[in-house]
């Protein structure tokens, strides 16, 4: 399975550093109204796999094999931080913290020297963006 055909893209995104770039806007706000109904199970497996997402190459995640420990673990996620405020850290979390390692997964402005191949394209789509949100609100909060 891949995101809109870009099975590497994380990695492409991590090789060519284009993370710890300045802040900067949002390709466009993100409005919960503009996105399809959001699924758990689709969000599980986008963050289970290590080639789509990447993201448990760095955090851990509740109910997923053991991640990373390069980021935080997102155990308690949901109980930390809003819906917005989760999908804003992973639409572009440079907005947040400009030194961040953390790929925009949202956003394609400021990005230098992608292949050309993944030009002007979001790791995710709205559609993954929405259901890894999902999947963490229901997951990461505390029984």
């Amino acid at each position: 399975m891949s995101v809109g055909g870009r099975r590497w893209l994380p990695v492409c995104l991590w090789l060519v550093g284009c993370c710890g770039g300045p802040a900067v806007a949002q390709d466009r706000p993100l409005a919960k109204e503009e996105f399809a109904p959001s699924s758990v199970a689709r969000g599980r497996a986008l963050l289970a796999n290590r080639h789509e997402s990447g993201c448990v190459l760095c955090h851990t995640v509740p109910g997923l094999p053991a991640g990373g420990d390069l980021g935080p673990a997102l155990a308690g996620l949901a109980e930390r931080a809003s819906a917005a405020q989760i999908r804003q850290r992973i639409a572009d979390p440079r907005l947040l913290n400009p030194q961040t390692i953390m790929p925009a997964y949202f956003s394609t402005l400021g990005l230098n020297g992608v292949a050309s191949a993944y030009a002007g394209r979001t790791v995710l789509t709205e559609q993954g963006l929405e259901d890894i949100l999902a999947y963490l609100l229901q997951t990461t909060r505390a029984p």
